[in-house]
């Protein structure tokens, strides 16, 4: 029998159980869920070839912000959470905001996730209840993550490798179609010139290439999970460098590639925008019941998001609950004899239940449409606060050697902040994401001004003990 490897244990009772490729499949499993699966003709639709710059563009400043979140965890490697050092460096109040505003955004994209579950599961099973499938999906996830990190990391690696191996025999059938010039989706022959042909930069004009930029930027969403793992993750500056250089490349080739193929496959103007590419290809290439597959890799996706979202929210509220001096709070700080921050997973996913809830009652579901939509929105906020948080933490360590830096940070920040601002700014221009975005600024005002009325209310309260 061989020997048990000794899992060094945090002065909090967690435990560091999550190997390199763990953190990389937890990346994976935030950032690749359903939409690259069923949603890519859409997108192809919108700008043709020229979605590629797209994502490049966006990966490429998802690759800065990696870099700046990984340089601050890479000082500080014990933190639960990246959102921390927003709170550190830019004060509470901002701090308060990101954390809680980013917690709420997990748990209401989870819910989101769970929707999807129950509406794949029933092509299958069309007699079951909603609220019964994503009942049973949660609590399975839950209980895998209330387990030891170690057999959490192990189930993402399983759920996220179905997807990474689901692409990678797209871009494979596809590479192969194009070889032998197979006719193609539309019944043209599959080549390469099909992505290269007659090519603009804006086939659609100018307003659906910029209307581009936040839906590609939701879709890399999640890989800033790296960034929640640290604390629990063997080795973490040695991992850390190493998951976060590797985890972009492999994600901008997932995402670029299986693309490019479809689009090679076929002319762009000919896919089918309401059907899944992946289904399209693989019936090409003679594989029987290509959308029962698909449609068994796209719940998987979700869970796979799922479960990466049930593991973020419960150690994000941890972190909040380690950071609160109020009594309510303290329950979430109880951390299992397994490594668990046992009562905040617990809490974060019983608020999840709201989908299987929602599920009884679909009248409200065009609302949490809504409000996941401003979540959302909130997201690009959390994402220039955490570059705004770097930028103040660069200052405050001037002269101090670190080997994990962001590249040229003087140049790269102010152009990524910048970038995530315009990235925001563009939500205003499309009907469809203007209110989302709107209700994004109504919430943070919002937020600002419960938070200044409970500061005079503390001043209040301790001129009135003086007295």
């Amino acid at each position: 029998m061989g020997k048990t490897a000794k899992v060094e244990v945090n002065r909090d009772g967690t435990q560091r159980g999550l190997t390199n490729l763990a953190v990389q499949m937890i990346a994976f499993g935030g950032s690749i869920g359903t939409g690259l699966f069923l949603g890519a003709g859409s997108t192809i639709h919108r700008t043709g070839p020229s979605i590629l710059f797209v994502y490049a563009i966006i990966g490429g400043f998802f690759f800065l912000m990696m870099r700046a979140i990984g340089e601050m965890l890479y000082a500080d490697p014990n933190q639960h959470t990246f959102v921390v050092f927003i709170h550190r460096y830019l004060g509470s109040n901002w701090g308060k905001f990101a954390e809680w505003s980013y917690w709420l955004e997990l748990i209401l994209a989870a819910m989101a996730e769970l929707t999807a579950i129950a509406a794949y599961f029933q092509l299958w099973f069309p007699t079951l209840p909603a609220w019964l499938i994503q009942l049973a999906f949660l609590v399975g996830l839950t209980l895998i993550n209330v387990a030891v990190v170690s057999f959490f990391g192990k189930t993402e690696i399983i759920l996220s490798g179905i997807k990474i191996i689901t692409i990678l025999g797209l871009i494979i059938v596809g590479a192969w179609l194009v070889v032998t010039h197979h006719q193609g989706i539309s019944g043209d022959q599959a080549t390469i010139s099909n992505l290269t042909r007659n090519f603009t930069l804006f086939p659609n004009g100018i307003s659906q290439f910029i209307f581009a930029f936040p839906m590609v930027f939701f879709a890399f969403q999640g890989m800033e999970f790296v960034g929640i793992t640290t604390a629990e993750t063997k080795q973490p500056r040695q991992v850390l460098p190493r998951a976060i250089n590797q985890i972009i490349g492999r994600i901008l080739f997932f995402y670029i590639g299986s693309l490019a193929v479809i689009m090679m496959v076929s002319p762009w103007q000919q896919i089918n925008a309401s059907q899944s590419p992946f289904v399209q290809i693989f019936e090409l290439a003679g594989i029987p019941a290509a959308a029962l597959l698909i449609n068994a890799v796209v719940i998987i996706a979700a869970a796979s998001t799922l479960n990466s979202a049930i593991f973020s929210t419960g150690r994000h509220l941890y972190q909040l609950a380690l950071e609160s001096n109020s009594r309510w709070m303290l329950p979430l700080r109880k951390i299992s004899v397994k490594g668990i921050p046992l009562t905040s997973v617990l809490f974060s996913a019983a608020l999840m239940l709201g989908a299987p809830i929602l599920s009884l009652f679909n009248q409200l579901t065009t609302a949490f449409t809504f409000v996941a939509s401003v979540s959302g929105d909130i997201y690009i906020l959390v994402c220039i606060l955490t570059m705004l948080a770097h930028l103040k933490f660069r200052q405050k360590t001037i002269g101090q050697e670190v080997l994990f830096r962001m590249p040229a940070y003087r140049i790269t920040e102010p152009l990524t902040i910048c970038f995530f601002g315009a990235v925001f700014v563009s939500l205003f221009f499309s009907s469809a994401s203007r209110w989302p975005a709107i209700g994004a600024i109504i919430w943070a005002l919002g937020f600002a001004a419960y938070l200044k009325l409970g500061q005079q209310n503390t001043i209040s309260r301790l001129e009135r003990d003086k007295q």
